[in-house]
Formats: C-alpha cells, sequence, structure tokens
C-alpha cells in the first residue's frame, strides 16, 4: 500500500534507482491495511458462497485457518502468519485445505487467505501464484480488495506493467472513496517510476474528480502538481 507519513504531501522521489526504491517499497508495506479486510469480508463471502457439502467436508479446517489468520492480523507476527498457512500439530492451514478440497469453494477461498500469508511471509512468487488461482466470483468487496493485493504483489516483484494495469482495474471494480483512491495513487506512483507522468497525471486527475470523499484528498493536489 502507498505508505505516506506526511498527510499533506506528496512523496518525493529521489534520484536514486526509482524501480528498485519502488519494489522495496511495496515489499515492506504488502497488503497492508487490505488484511483487516479479508479478516471480516472474507469470512462473509465463505458462509455466502460455500454450499452444504463444502461445509461438511473443509469448513472445519478452514474456520480453525481463518482463527489464526485473525490471530496474525492483530499481532502482526510471521510466525502466526505462517501458522495460518502451514497449520500445526493439532489443526490445518490453509495449504491443507486447498488440498483436501480441491477444486471447491472453500479451497478458493484458501487460495486467496494462503496468498496474503505467502506475501505477508515475503515469498512474493508464491503470493502471486495463489492469488491469482483465486476466483473472486465478482464479490463487490472481496474482488477488488484481493486485485489490489495482487497488483501489491506484482509490483514487488518488479512487474511494474502488470502491477500498474491490475491496480487500475481493481480500482475501477471496487469504485468507491476507500479502496479506489489507495489503488489508484499506487498505480500512479509505479508509473511514474517509469517515468509515465501523464499517465500517472491521469489517475490523480480522476481520483480528485471522482473521490471527494476520500479520507487524505486533501493530499491529491500534491501529487498532481508533482507530475505536471
Amino acid at each position: 500500500m502507498a505508505d505516506i507519513k506526511n498527510n499533506n504531501a506528496a512523496p518525493a522521489f529521489g534520484e536514486q534507482n526509482k524501480h528498485e526504491a519502488l519494489i522495496l517499497k511495496y515489499k515492506n508495506v504488502i497488503i497492508g491495511g487490505l488484511v483487516a479486510i479479508f479478516a471480516g469480508v472474507a469470512i462473509g463471502f465463505f458462509v455466502k458462497n460455500c454450499t452444504t457439502e463444502s461445509f461438511n467436508n473443509a469448513s472445519t479446517d478452514m474456520a480453525k485457518a481463518q482463527e489464526y489468520f485473525a490471530e496474525a492480523v492483530m499481532s502482526n507476527d510471521s510466525v502466526a502468519f505462517s501458522k495460518a498457512l502451514n497449520g500445526d500439530s493439532i489443526n490445518a492451514g490453509f495449504l491443507a485445505v486447498i488440498e483436501n478440497d480441491g477444486s471447491g469453494k472453500v479451497s478458493n477461498l484458501a487460495k486467496l487467505y494462503a496468498g496474503i500469508c505467502y506475501a505477508r511471509l515475503g515469498n512474493m512468487q508464491e503470493a502471486a501464484n495463489y492469488l491469482e488461482q483465486f476466483d473472486s466470483k465478482d464479490d463487490a468487496m472481496v474482488s477488488p480488495a484481493a486485485l489490489g493485493a495482487l497488483g501489491n504483489v506484482k509490483a514487488s516483484l518488479g512487474q511494474l506493467d502488470e502491477a500498474a494495469a491490475t491496480l487500475i482495474k481493481a480500482a475501477e471494480l471496487a469504485d468507491n472513496n476507500t479502496l479506489s483512491p489507495q489503488f489508484l495513487i499506487q498505480a500512479g506512483e509505479i508509473l511514474e517510476s517509469q517515468g509515465k507522468k501523464d499517465e500517472a497525471l491521469k489517475l490523480y486527475e480522476q481520483i480528485k474528480a471522482k473521490y471527494a470523499d476520500w479520507q487524505r484528498y486533501n493530499t491529491i493536489d500534491n501529487y498532481i502538481e508533482r507530475v505536471k
């Protein structure tokens, strides 16, 4: 996620290698506040989309893995995320759920959680693999958040063209004052790092025109001025 310490100014890019700096930035702050969204919203997605058969076959393991995930979110501890992913001597983790449920809906959601866990553990390639396998079924909240997470992961891998395109798609899909501006800012910063200031400007101007209720709306003019 875009990490801005001063809420009244847009972060400036120095003369260092912008690509390397951007990749490091996304690797350090991957997923960010989206983890909290998944902790609540994805559980609702799970309940809404899983059949009775799915619950009978896989829900017990999934529920325990989700508990571990919620604990990991609260503690922000890599050991806790590893436990949610791999399980322990008593309970299964998301990887076991994926293996045991095959192509079922519980397994599908477990792939989303696994991708997030891998990202928090710093294994971005595995994170991308699992996030790309997740089928959101066009859920209004989970789908854009999952795409945003994938965009962040691709940025951390240095796949900047794909990252920007994925983040823009996530913003369009969300179309709200919470997620859309964040994703557009991230995409804009990636485009800036590539020297594509005109394209970044369009995204910043889109935020200014469309998302006036964004909580950091007062910073958007600084982004616009930086790329003009």
